[in-house]
């Protein structure tokens, strides 16, 4: 899983498009559970840890911490 290293303010592609039609997420908490927030329309979705790393992609841009 080093290819899908991710951390918090990361922009990550999900497997499946969302309904707006954007594929970017932003991740704006971590814990058990990962919120992201879609880029397109700014609707946000908390689903469980083991969950987000099965449908994730790939990180698209790495944030600046």
């Amino acid at each position: 899983m080093a290819d899908k290293d991710f951390g918090l303010h990361d922009i990550v592609e999900m497997k499946k498009q969302h309904p707006c039609g954007t594929n970017e997420w932003k991740i704006v908490r971590m814990g058990m559970d990962i919120r992201i927030k879609c880029q397109g329309c700014d609707h946000s979705v908390m689903i469980p840890r083991k969950q987000f790393e099965k449908k994730l992609k790939k990180v698209l841009v790495k944030s600046e911490e």
